[in-house]
């Protein structure tokens, strides 16, 4: 009887283990931005103007909104241009090809589409 429990036991855990999330690493690379927008409005709450960033990385599509009490001149980042970013769960960091860097908020991810 004792064997068949810690034998449930060892079975229970390593189901729990085999659902939990693996901690990721940071994903590193470069891309090409493939568009900049603005998000929201500026007032007093939002001292400076949040934009999306929008990127693809790894077979997927980013978009990373920039944080509304921060400063970012958006022609340091120009369209077309290549970017090196690095992502740690939804936080990312982006740097132009001139150096300057913005953080930035995953907001979306989307699967990119395969080969037609």
């Amino acid at each position: 009887m004792r064997n068949s429990k810690t034998a449930a036991s060892i079975l229970a855990l390593t189901a729990l283990f085999a659902v939990l999330p693996v901690s990721a690493e940071k994903v590193k690379g470069s891309a090409t931005l493939k568009d900049t927008q603005t998000s929201g409005v500026k007032d007093k709450q939002h001292k400076h103007q949040a934009y999306d960033l929008f990127f693809d990385a790894q077979g997927k599509n980013y978009t990373c909104r920039t944080d509304s009490n921060k400063s970012m001149n958006a022609t340091d980042f120009v369209v077309g241009t290549q970017v090196r970013y690095e992502i740690d769960g939804d936080k990312t960091k982006i740097w132009s090809s001139q150096g300057k860097k913005v953080d930035c908020k995953i907001v979306r991810v989307e699967a990119s589409p395969g080969p037609q």
